[in-house]
């Protein structure tokens, strides 16, 4: 029985010390295995699991956007008092619902380029509203034109026809006209072949981003896991910082931000130099927080910068009442699974906005002795002139009644 005992203690011994051995063995080729599937089926080619989702998004992806109504617009037109605004959303549309077209994969490069088609639909249900609320916002035409034509003589003939239009620096508009497009009163009157349509996203719908080219990943998987944010929507892209790692719903993910340097001035950040073009009011490119985007809108004054500038300069702010930054809500990240690359969550938040200048009152004094009272001298004149037109050309018609009647005696 002892012989048994001792036996079995001895079988128990041996089979634990080969399933160590052997559990020694597995677990490294479990490893290799996982590390071999992952491998294969992330990356970015027909048939892996990475591309059937990459291809067309199983997933909803939403783009959720607050819009500053301004509540003082009369205010700010006629003293050029400080712009007292009231954030107003969410407002929610589905994006990234359309499959990507004209995939093609470059065997040299491992590189894969595609075309991202544009489209959204309001989701109603993750809104405040719907896409006919109206909000005073600032009218786009009215404030890009002095930038794009800064001749003191075309900005005369201008005035004329914003006066026509009835139009102003701030307008009435509805959500779905301010982002995806309306026909604009002004820029129709003018009479030389002008874009008419104005919108913030416009035009959107049926349209893609451009060509993208990213890593598939098939030489090196570490690659298809490079962080770039990109904006194409504003023609910008951004790297991306390792932040901290986070559990997102019980999975171990990596998250990734964006440093505050992508919108640091010149000075602070060489890269930005060229999206810095204007001089006087961004005080020779000191200020930071704002990337001036114009050159890639046509030259119109558009400038983007994190939401309620977030990272900005204090005097970029300093005009705007009703803003409330915080890193929470406005910062942009990405949430990576660092095994597979895949991203699991991501917010990328931006604000537009359009640049707005208020002149001092020595420069107001000059633009009215100079401008403005020419362009009233001129109305006198024209009345003036209309006047003796009148008087001459009734008098001509005396002469000629008269002339005819002594012609019938």
């Amino acid at each position: 029985m002892g012989c048994d005992r001792n036996c079995g203690l001895i079988a128990g011994a041996v089979i634990g010390a080969l399933m160590a051995v052997f559990g020694g063995i597995l677990m490294p080729v479990g490893d290799m295995l996982i590390e071999k599937t992952v491998k294969k089926e992330a990356v970015l080619e027909e048939g892996t699991i990475a591309f059937k989702s990459w291809v067309k998004t199983g997933h909803r992806s939403l783009q959720t956007g607050w819009i500053f109504d301004v509540q003082d617009p009369e205010e700010v037109a006629v003293n050029s008092s400080k712009i007292k605004v009231k954030q107003r959303g969410p407002y929610t549309y589905r994006v990234r619902y359309l499959a990507k077209e004209n995939i093609t994969q470059d065997s040299e490069t491992h590189t894969v380029s595609f075309l991202q088609p544009n489209g959204a639909i309001f989701e109603p249900s993750l809104s405040v509203g719907t896409e006919n609320d109206t909000f005073t916002v600032l009218n786009l035409a009215v404030a890009a034109v002095p930038h794009l034509y800064p001749s003191a003589f075309v900005q005369i003939i201008v005035n004329i026809f914003i006066k026509k239009s009835n139009s102003s620096m701030f307008q009435k508009r509805t959500l779905k006209e301010l982002l995806w497009g309306y026909k604009d009163p002004f820029l129709s009157l003018i009479p030389y072949p002008v874009p008419t349509t104005v919108g913030v996203f416009y035009p959107y719908h049926n349209t893609a981003d451009g060509v993208y080219k990213v890593f598939n990943g098939k030489d090196d998987i570490i690659s298809r896991q490079s962080v770039y944010v990109s904006f194409l929507s504003v023609f910008r892209s951004f790297y991306a910082v390792f932040g901290a790692e986070i559990n997102l719903k019980g999975i171990p993910v990596y998250r990734f931000i964006l440093p505050s340097l992508a919108f640091a001035s010149p000075l602070q950040n060489p890269d930005n130099h060229c999206f810095c073009t204007e001089k006087i009011i961004s005080k020779t490119c000191t200020l930071y927080g704002v990337l001036d985007i114009g050159k890639c809108k046509g030259g119109k004054p558009v400038y983007i910068s994190l939401p309620h500038f977030l990272h900005a300069s204090p005097e970029i702010a300093e005009p705007v009442e009703g803003l409330s930054p915080n890193e929470e809500e406005h910062s942009t990240y990405l949430d990576v699974e660092p095994i597979t690359g895949f991203t699991l969550q991501f917010a990328k938040r931006l604000q537009i906005n359009i640049l707005t200048g208020t002149i001092g009152d020595e420069k107001a004094e000059m633009f009215r002795n100079q401008v403005t009272g020419k362009i009233e001298l001129l109305g006198l004149v024209e009345m003036i002139l209309i006047s003796v037109g009148a008087v001459m050309f009734t008098a001509f018609m005396i002469s000629y009644c008269a002339c005819r009647l002594k012609s019938v005696k």
